[in-house]
């Protein structure tokens, strides 16, 4: 795209510069990846301040991104999945510093016993993906999967740091999740937050709803691990490290609460105000400020096993401590996902944001297009 492309929705004129930002990625976007179609929103003390979207949702580019079209933003969905699991302590349902196996024996095989949810969350259980290659079509088979880890070894001896999980913490999480309140993730999300607050997001996409997402642009380049050794490799680069074998269609359907959730930047945005506004949903408390304060807490920091990163993990979000990918405040938190998308909140300023885009990029955190949009963001604040 040459031109300045046709940008939809809101933005108030003292934040134009966030506007000026969100065109010039589709002409002159660093690196050379100029959108396809991307959406940024803003949500400041529950109210939506920023909502915009342009380009095309589809391969030939005829197809206009518009406000109903979804998009899936992979590891993104971490953040909601953190929120869903704070959403259980708060009603009673777990605990962080509960062991996993208290509520899922077969878990504690191979020493991990003392594996607490919160340890789990914070990618220091040691089961970043299969110890052996696997058939990538083992993911579409839950049970499979979960039986598989639970009779794993940890890949690196407990206590001594993070190791980045990119699918397997979906599963991990949602067993953990569903053994403690009945419901799976995708089902809590959906009665929960989804049809009480109108949010268009979507662990586990009906059918149904298949035909408003919108097409990807894979990366030209793959993405920078560092030295490579075998936790890098069972995490991301061995035969079954990532779902294979049955389509999109099956893909889109299944529950990866890591991995595949489905939606929209604006609902990315409000949902992560629950953290940004002491636990509030459209005035509606959803978490105590203790708990708040728990799932966003330092859990874990250093330098991960599996990212190339110095990294610091709350209780499965990413803390912006020494990364500075959300903003200026160390305490503000989110989460990246392959390609480029992002969603954090940011309590200092009761603000929270995200970012979606169909042309993903080899960057693992910090995609330049988001960071352009936030640095616009806090600069004109």
């Amino acid at each position: 795209m040459t031109t300045l492309p046709d940008i939809s929705g809101h933005c108030p004129d003292h934040l134009a510069a966030v506007k000026d930002a969100f065109a010039a990625n589709f002409v002159d976007a660093p690196d050379g990846l100029n959108e396809q179609g991307a959406r940024f929103s803003v949500v400041i003390e529950g109210q939506t301040v920023i909502d915009i979207w342009a380009g095309q949702v589809d391969a030939a580019g005829v197809e206009p991104m518009s406000e109903g079209t979804l998009v899936p933003v992979f590891s993104t969905g971490k953040a909601v999945m953190a929120i869903l699991m704070a959403s259980a302590v708060e009603r009673g349902k777990l605990a962080y510093e509960e062991a996993v196996a208290a509520l899922w024996p077969a878990f504690g095989a191979q020493g991990k016993g003392r594996v607490t949810v919160a340890q789990l969350l914070s990618h220091q259980a040691g089961l970043p993906g299969f110890s052996e290659p696997a058939d990538p079509a083992i993911w579409f088979d839950r049970q499979a999967v979960l039986d598989r880890l639970a009779a794993q070894a940890p890949m690196w001896p407990l206590g001594t740091g993070s190791g980045y999980h990119p699918i397997t913490v979906g599963y991990l999480a949602n067993e953990v999740f569903r053994l403690a309140d009945g419901r799976t993730m995708g089902r809590a999300l959906a009665e929960d937050f989804a049809r009480p607050f109108g949010l268009d997001l979507w662990i586990g996409l009906p059918e149904s709803e298949h035909v408003r997402v919108a097409a990807l642009r894979k990366p030209a380049k793959a993405t920078d691990l560092g030295t490579l050794d075998a936790i890098k490799k069972a995490a991301f680069l061995d035969k079954g490290s990532a779902p294979g074998g049955r389509g999109s269609a099956e893909w889109r359907s299944i529950e990866i609460p890591s991995a595949n959730l489905h939606g929209t930047a604006r609902d990315l945005a409000r949902i992560l105000g629950v953290i940004a506004n002491d636990g509030q949903l459209d005035g509606r408390r959803i978490l105590s400020p203790t708990v708040v304060a728990e799932a966003t807490r330092e859990r874990v920091a250093g330098q991960d096993k599996v990212l190339p990163f110095v990294m610091s993990w709350g209780a499965g979000f990413t803390r912006n401590a020494g990364l500075n990918i959300f903003g200026p405040n160390p305490e503000a938190v989110g989460h990246c996902g392959w390609g480029g998308s992002c969603a954090f909140a940011d309590p200092a300023r009761r603000l929270s944001a995200a970012y979606t885009m169909t042309r993903q990029s080899p960057y693992l955190i910090g995609d330049p297009r988001a960071q352009r949009l936030i640095q616009a963001l806090y600069g004109a604040l």
